[in-house]
């Protein structure tokens, strides 16, 4: 019996050392489900531990009219248990036709599943069990003219008022409502596209474009643009996005696009791409991805920005006119190695994508500009995370750096503390080594370790720890509190406060402030202030009780804050505005909430204009009437913002 026994143990291990060799790029197997879905990714039905996405080959067509994109996607695969019959993928709100094995052109058998809330169905594709380890299979298909990880915007809503316009945003789980696929970081694959658009528009993608035609010669009314990423990604990397579009080149490898109304002011904002992109390659190693080009969008695009591979995509609130927000390009650059490069293996790692984006983002802007900035604005990031902190609860779940997103969709888990308690943590553990002297060659050796893979935060512990075995302080290190804990930091690092100083003491000034006497600041007081600084004292000034609006009216003439264009100052002083019941404040953020769909301003805008019954209705009056201007993302949250559901 005892034979019998060792036997099946050597058998067991046998099959799983043969498993593993065939999904080399993933370093683990995640053990968490959600409800009816994957053990690799609790918000994915997939199961690429059976069989695996190695390819994607997209044939579509973009019909503006209808709001879809129809044609089909090859989809090479490979069975990890030769015994697998079936294929699992997400989709969400597709139609699908046919399916069939590409070289036989056989009929494969297929089953949706009824959708689960906002992760969609499941399809389930029959495979022959005793069919081959990999072959391609074919997908006809089109999608919903909702799609979640879809904007289209008619000519009225775009800036040349001319031409129809779409763009995709499939960050976090949203790839499967345009594409049948195993949407998950887990799996990363190349893929290539070929896209059809409406003659006069232009196609671009998270991919090189290496040729474009009309369709069927002279005269056609379709273009045809063939894409090619040669570098294994996940699926929410792929993007699209289609309009009247125009370049101009900002660097050797970076051109900026946009409608013709706005590219000559995107590319005077980008000038320094490419400063940025050499630095980012002195600190983290060669950029392989080819072209890093920018995309400014319309008003409707949820976020800061988005690192797509090749084609980053930013909002224009960065627009500022003195390439003060141009940071933000800094953080998307980093995301060229960590995320795009390393991946977090699901979205309960999702701070190590966003912890390390902003510890590089940081050290560029030291090395750009100077390290009292980097501190400062990693001493800001402190106080947005202790801000979230409060608001969202010390004992909730969700201010973990390790999240369980069993049941929980990813975009409701979305907050800043992935981002600055995980760039926290690292700036922590490159303090508990020895300095950047020894933690930046260590990021270097990270990053081309685990390239073109995906991994768990066990996976970048056990290289740490394997890399500085000879320090003895990594063993006092908490790696439970840092990971598992929620709420506050266990250690906060000391910053450089030399600009941090001069806000507080504008704060104070301020605050102390009758504001009856003279304003207690002069011209001479008001230039001194970076734009970084006056966006801190405007923080600080929300943190503080309602201020009068006497003081604030005359704060705003003499900051000049009514004419400002940079997004971010506006934002704060809408919030203090909203923040000291100053009726003014209620129609202009209205206002402003329907030009900008950037949800760092618009969910917080709303919540403030909510919880004033004076603002309330009108805030659920005007985000019913503009909903469907909105992409899926903010829409989804802001309905719960605003309680219309649960």
């Amino acid at each position: 019996m005892m034979i019998f026994f060792i036997i099946l143990l050597i058998t067991v291990f046998a099959i799983f050392i043969n498993a593993s060799s065939h999904i080399a790029n993933y370093s683990f197997l995640p053990k968490m489900a959600g409800h009816g879905l994957s053990p690799n990714d609790p918000s994915s039905y997939s199961r690429p531990d059976h069989v695996i996405l190695t390819n994607i080959f997209l044939s579509l067509d973009a019909n503006f009219e209808r709001k879809i994109f129809s044609g089909n996607v090859d989809l090479s695969v490979k069975k990890i248990k030769h015994n697998s019959n079936e294929l699992i993928l997400d989709t969400k709100d597709l139609k699908i036709d046919s399916i069939f094995e590409k070289e036989t052109g056989k009929k494969l058998n297929f089953k949706l599943s009824n959708p689960i809330a906002e992760f969609g169905s499941k399809l389930t594709v029959e495979l022959p069990p005793q069919g081959p380890a990999e072959f391609v299979i074919s997908i006809n298909y089109e999608t919903s003219p909702n799609a979640s990880g879809l904007q289209w915007l008619t000519p009225e809503q775009t800036a040349g008022k001319q031409h129809p316009y779409v763009f995709s945003q499939f960050q976090a789980i949203a790839a499967r409502s345009v594409i049948p696929c195993q949407d998950t970081p887990f799996v990363k694959t190349k893929y290539e596209a070929v896209i059809s658009v409406p003659d006069g528009l232009t196609a671009i993608m998270s991919a090189i474009c290496d040729s474009s035609r009309p369709l069927g010669g002279r005269g056609s009314m379709k273009h045809l643009f063939h894409f090619v990423q040669n570098i294994p990604i996940p699926s929410y990397l792929i993007a699209i996005a289609i309009g009247a579009l125009e370049s101009r080149d900002i660097g050797p490898r970076s051109k900026v696009w946009s409608e013709k109304e706005v590219v000559d002011a995107a590319a005077y904002e980008f000038a320094n791409t490419e400063h940025q992109l050499r630095t980012a390659e002195e600190i983290c190693g060669p950029y392989v991805w080819g072209r890093y080009d920018l995309l400014v969008l319309p008003p409707s695009f949820p976020f800061g920005g988005m690192e797509n591979p090749c084609l980053t995509f930013v909002t224009p609130t960065l627009l500022a006119g003195d390439r003060s927000l141009a940071n933000v390009v800094a953080h998307e650059i980093s995301h060229s190695w960590t995320g795009n490069l390393v991946t977090n293996a699901n979205f309960e790692h999702f701070w190590l994508n966003e912890g390390f984006t902003m510890l590089i983002e940081r050290k560029i802007i030291g090395r750009l500009e100077n390290k009292h900035l980097q501190d400062f604005e990693a001493y800001d990031g402190l106080q947005e995370l202790k801000d979230t902190i409060r608001r969202l609860g010390e004992d909730n779940p969700l201010t973990q750096l390790v999240v369980n997103l069993t049941g929980v969709h990813p975009d409701d888990a979305f907050s800043v503390v992935p981002y600055e308690k995980g760039q926290l943590f690292l700036r922590y553990l490159e303090r508990v080594v020895g300095g950047p002297e020894r933690f930046e060659p260590f990021l270097r050796k990270y990053f081309d370790t685990f390239k073109y893979k995906s991994i768990t935060t066990d996976t970048f512990r056990n290289f740490y720890e394997s890399n500085f075995a000879h320090v003895d302080a990594i063993k006092h290190i908490d790696w439970q509190k840092w990971l598992y804990s929620p709420g506050f930091p266990p250690v906060i690092p000391d910053f450089d406060m030399t600009y941090v100083k001069v806000c507080s003491d504008f704060n104070k000034r301020f605050i102390e402030w009758d504001g009856v006497s003279a304003i207690p600041f002069t011209d001479d007081d008001v230039a001194s202030l970076r734009m970084e600084q006056l966006i801190h004292l405007l923080q600080k000034i929300i943190a503080e009780k309602p201020q009068s609006i006497d003081k604030l009216r005359k704060f705003e003439e003499k900051f000049k804050l009514k004419s400002v264009k940079n997004a971010e100052i506006k934002y704060r002083w809408l919030r203090i505005g909203l923040q000291s019941h100053w009726e003014d404040k209620i129609q202009e953020t209205l206002d402003w909430l329907v030009e900008v769909g950037r949800m760092k301003y618009a969910r917080p805008l709303y919540r403030a204009l909510y919880d004033w019954d004076v603002s309330r209705q009108r805030a659920i009056n005007s985000y019913k009437s503009n909903k469907d201007n909105m992409m899926h993302v903010l829409a989804y949250t802001l309905s719960k913002d605003l309680k219309l559901s649960e």
